[in-house]
Formats: C-alpha cells, structure tokens, sequence
C-alpha cells in the first residue's frame, strides 16, 4: 500500500450546541456529539471499534465506549502539540486504522469546557500553576505566557518583513464573522462585525487585537471514518479523503513560538504531498478551511500551504476573496474557531462535510474539493476531501 489515498470517508458528523457555559460534564459533550455523529452516519455505537482523540482532550476512550456501548474497542490513539495538532491529526489516524484493517469505523472528536472551566482551564489566559515544564521554562522568565504573546512576534516580524497591516489580518475576521451571522448555531450570530469594529477592538498583544483572537467554548464536535467500500451502504453520499499527512521539523522547537525565517516549515511539510497524493492542484480546491486561532497565523497557513507565495498573503485574503457568496475561495464558512466556536478546528472538518454534502448554509455551488487544515506553528496536519458527484 503506498498510500490511504481514497480508501476511507468521513460518513458521520454531529457536535452540540456551541456556548459559554454548557452546564453538563466534557464526558456529557463527548458521548452527546459522538452519538449524534453515528446517528448521522446511519451506524449504531455497536458498529464503531475504535476512537481518536486529542492529548489534551479529558476523556478517556474506555469511558466513552463503556457509556455509549461500544462493545469492543480494536483501535484508540491520539495526537499531540495542544489543541491545534488535533483536527486533522485525529482523522488521519482514523483513517489509517481503518484503512490497514486494525479497526471498521473509528470515530474522532473534540469535547470541552474551556470558555466555562468546567474541566479545561482557559487557554487565553497565562497558567497559574508553580513552575513551567518543557519549552515553557525557556519563555516564562521573560513574560511569554500566553499563545496570544507569542503569535504576535510572529506577526509583528510578518509586517516587517512584508508591508502586512493590521486590517488585512482584520479581513480574514471579519470573513468568519459574516458567515458566522449566517450560521444560527455560531457563537457570533447576529452580532455583526466590519473592519473598523475590527480596528476598534481592545488590544491583547501587540499587534493582536480582540478580534484577531479566537473565541473560547464549551461543547462537543465529531465525526466518523470507515473504509470506502464500506461507506458506500450508508446513509449520505461518500466524503472521500482524497489526500492528507501530518508535518513538523526542527523549527517547531520553541512551540507556538514560529520560526519566521526558516524556509520550511509545518504547513510546507505537508504541501509537498498532500496535492499530489490527491491528484489535484490548488487551483481545484472549492472552499477552504484554515484552523483560525489567530489571524496572523491563518495568513502565514495559506502562504505556507501553497495558495499564494510569501508575503502575498495581505493581498491574497483581500477584497472578498475568502467570502461567500461571491469570493473566489470561501473559507470557513460556518464561522470557524473565531465566530462560530472554537471547538479545536473540528467543526470546520463538520463543515467540509455539509460542503461537500451541499448541505452548508453558505453552501458553494458545485463544490467537489474542500482543503482543511489543523494548527499551525506546532506540528500540523491538513487534507483534502472531495465528493462523489
């Protein structure tokens, strides 16, 4: 086998209600978004032998099986670097198991409560605890806490070193924000958002502000894989994963921390084999999904993917291109991480699917390939799904 390219789906998807405070367990979200997902895949829990998650997600595969009655788990493993590595990551390691034979239907998820603390502490606020492990003992001493700090260095380097300003970064929230308030479930529906808004808001690290930054949530995303031929018997047409890997190197070293001068880098990993495993060029992908934690680092994906070289990015995400309906490549088009809810880039994954179903609210007409990616600036992964009509 030289490649799983083809061989699996996504058949399944479901997730909760986005919210600032979920009132029930992350295990409540876990087994409520992964039920929804078999429900939506014509499957019992009966039928699912395996699960993907997250490091850093709190619930234990043995727990979910054991509540939702999964009688046999033949596969469980899980991805690494936070919540960025995960929404890619975990498919591919789905994708994988099934596609070998170690496991018939594998689900993978995402389920916290990092807005409310139920659970997960916040993640846009420094750590309390005593001492720092790792990387964190190198950057503590000197203030650099929190992923926002660090973002933006590398944001402030990107505007040296390429003319960016803070309203291209600003069109790409203000992109989620609109189709966030065509979405009812996003976070942000009905609060509208316009450049100025975006100028206007409060500033967290220089040059990051506000609305550069992604949301905090409560909730559950999910979402099942199984082998193509047996994906053909379910209940909506097939979602194929055409393409997908996962990249890191050397400059990955100092974390979240990226590397503006190194020449490669997590996103360029992956580029280099992700369009040709497909067997389709940039100019082919429909609609797009970049992990949107910081708008930054969505620019810095897209460049870094291939879509446009480097340094072109503040012009490439410029005059609507990225908006539906009339842009040239609608991007995360539910919301995203920064409007709809940041569920860890899974709910974008959800998206491509109602994409590629021709489910989506903002739905592209005639889409047949959609590109998704999980974090950048740690260890990545990304794909490229299409359809069968």
């Amino acid at each position: 086998m030289d490649s799983i390219s083809n061989q699996t789906c996504i058949v399944g998807i479901g997730h909760t209600e986005y919210s600032r405070d979920s009132g029930r367990s992350e295990m409540k979200l876990a087994c409520e978004a992964i039920g929804a997902a078999i429900a939506d895949a014509g499957l019992t829990p009966a039928d699912i032998d395996g699960i993907a998650k997250y490091t850093m997600d709190n619930n234990d595969p043995i727990d979910i099986a054991r509540n939702l009655g999964m009688p046999e788990l033949r596969y469980f493993g899980e991805v690494n670097y936070g919540g960025g590595g995960g929404p890619v990551g975990t498919i591919m390691l789905a994708a994988m198991a099934v596609a070998t034979g170690q496991a018939k239907a594998v689900v993978a998820f995402r389920a916290m409560n990092e807005r409310s603390g139920r659970g997960t502490p916040r993640f846009g606020q420094a750590a309390t605890a005593p001492g720092a492990a790792g990387v964190a003992s190198y950057l503590s001493p000197y203030g650099l806490f929190s992923p926002a700090q660090m973002v933006a260095i590398a944001a402030r380097r990107h505007m040296h070193l390429y003319g960016t300003e803070s309203r291209h970064f600003g069109e790409i929230a203000v992109t989620c924000r609109h189709h966030a308030n065509m979405n009812p479930d996003a976070m942000m529906h009905g609060r509208p958002m316009s450049i100025e808004d975006h100028q206007a808001s409060r500033m967290i690290a220089d040059p990051l502000r506000l609305l550069d930054c992604c949301l905090e949530t409560d909730g559950g995303a999910a979402v099942v894989i199984t082998r193509a031929d047996r994906a053909r018997d379910l209940r909506h047409p097939r979602v194929f994963i055409a393409g997908g890997g996962l990249g890191a190197g050397h400059w990955n070293h100092r974390s979240i921390l990226k590397d503006m001068d190194s020449v490669e880098s997590e996103s360029t990993v992956i580029a280099k084999h992700v369009f040709r495993d497909a067997g389709i060029k940039h100019a082919d992908i429909d609609v797009l999904f970049i992990y949107d934690h910081f708008t930054p680092l969505v620019m810095m994906a897209i460049e870094d993917f291939g879509f446009c070289k480097r340094g072109e990015g503040k012009d490439f995400v410029s005059n609507g291109r990225l908006r539906w309906p009339d842009g040239e490549l609608p991007m995360n088009t539910s919301g995203g991480n920064l409007s709809e809810g940041y569920m860890h880039g899974m709910q974008n994954v959800i998206e491509a699917v109602r994409q590629l179903r021709g489910v989506a609210r903002c739905q592209v007409k005639g889409a047949r390939h959609a590109f998704v990616s999980a974090g950048n600036a740690v260890p990545t992964s990304a794909m490229i799904l299409r359809n069968e009509l």
